[in-house]
């Protein structure tokens, strides 16, 4: 046995991993029965780089095209799922397809247009440019690729690609900074339904939420010291896609969320909870950024039918300011890492209408991550590390 393994074989089993290059790892066991494991995860941890691996990158969907066919058949597809509007099947198929989506299609066609750029639907475009981006930053041994919960490309489609190319372990990174069944929880169902029809299965994972780690609020912060450099405002707002206050009383096995203070603090009891991480996204940026309690607000948006969703609900909380000295807000939706209709066209135009028309004088909206490169850098990291390393991003991880 060599003598720094003799040395050490009465003490506690330590594993040191170190990165060489890109593409190789170095790994070194000290302790007890150290002979036997060393050989084993030398082999486990290199392997890991001589393996083929399939990245998916997935974010939710959008139209083919901004024609109000293509638009229906991606609100059917998008509301037809039981983990965004969770009702029985015929409830849910009457309300969708005999009055949601025929109704509301040609409407958000219309909007569509507004947004949609040369090369097509912002969320697509900026969402393949990061596939070839992280592609470049991975290097050899991993297949990138973006897919779609609805519409295309498809989950199914980039699972499939990936069985052909024979890769030896599959990791499924749903591109929602924050935890919620309607988008993870969907992304993670999809998926295992496409795999478990398949003979012979790789070994598979999905990357968790990453909304406390530094690589996805280190960007937006420098995002917000630039805006505030040239310019000055009297409110900071962190608006978030909203959701049905029952999606998260039926994730809520502590019975404690929605009261009145359940979000104040993230801790294990609402580790879990949509809600919670959002209100501990805006309270980590704003202590980088060196924020206040007064400085910043967290509200909701984009709810749809009468039943209730979280609050407060950002057209509220907006109309209220300019009759409070606030006219002047610097808006950001960290629930997005690509722009899309939600950002663009409802908090960078409807929200700007609505706060104008009540008083406002300045309204400006902060891009989402998009394809920032310490944003591509940050998340190739994390992408790696996920695979090479146990895992790191489970939802109660503490902030790095």
């Amino acid at each position: 046995m060599p003598a720094f393994i003799q040395k050490r074989k009465h003490k506690n089993l330590e594993l040191k991993v170190e990165k060489k290059g890109k593409n190789k790892i170095k790994s070194r066991l000290f302790g007890e029965s150290a002979k036997t494991l060393q050989r084993f995860l030398w082999f486990s941890t290199n392997s890991v780089y001589c393996m083929n691996t399939g990245i998916l990158l997935v974010n939710l969907g959008t139209p083919d095209s901004t024609s109000t066919g293509d638009v229906r058949r991606y609100l059917r597809q998008f509301l037809m799922d039981g983990r965004v509007i969770d009702f029985p099947f015929l409830p849910r198929f009457l309300l969708v397809n005999g009055i949601i989506a025929p109704f509301r299609a040609p409407k958000s066609a219309a909007v569509y247009r507004k947004v949609w750029m040369e090369e097509g639907s912002p969320l697509k475009v900026y969402g393949l440019r990061l596939e070839e981006l992280v592609q470049k930053e991975l290097g050899e041994g991993f297949i990138v690729k973006l897919a779609m919960r609805y519409m295309k490309p498809s989950i199914e489609e980039g699972l499939k690609l990936m069985k052909k190319a024979q890769v030896d372990r599959i990791v499924v990174v749903p591109l929602f900074p924050q935890y919620a069944s309607a988008t993870n929880g969907s992304v993670f169902e999809m998926a295992s339904q496409i795999m478990a029809t398949w003979q012979t299965i790789p070994a598979f994972h999905f990357t968790g939420p990453f909304f406390n780690q530094s690589f996805f609020l280190d960007p937006i912060v420098k995002q917000i010291q630039e805006a505030r450099a040239s310019g000055k405002f009297d409110q900071i707002l962190f608006t978030y896609h909203g959701l049905p206050e029952r999606h998260i009383r039926k994730g809520d096995d502590t019975k404690t969320c929605l009261s009145a203070d359940c979000c104040q603090s993230y801790h294990k009891g609402n580790a879990l909870c949509y809600r919670a991480q959002c209100f501990e996204t805006s309270r980590l940026i704003a202590r980088k950024v060196g924020l206040a309690d007064s400085e910043y607000t967290t509200s909701f948006q984009s709810r749809l039918g009468r039943d209730p969703w979280i609050k407060p609900y950002t057209d509220e909380v907006i109309k209220k300011w300019p009759s409070q000295g606030i006219k002047r807000v610097l808006a950001l939706s960290p629930s997005f890492v690509a722009d899309c209709l939600e950002t663009t066209e409802e908090i960078g135009d409807e929200y700007r209408e609505v706060f104008e028309a009540a008083g406002g004088e300045h309204w400006e909206l902060i891009p989402c991550v998009n394809d920032r490169p310490d944003w591509v850098e940050g998340l190739s990291q994390w992408i790696r590390a996920s695979v090479t390393l146990p895992p790191q991003n489970t939802p109660f991880a503490l902030t790095d």
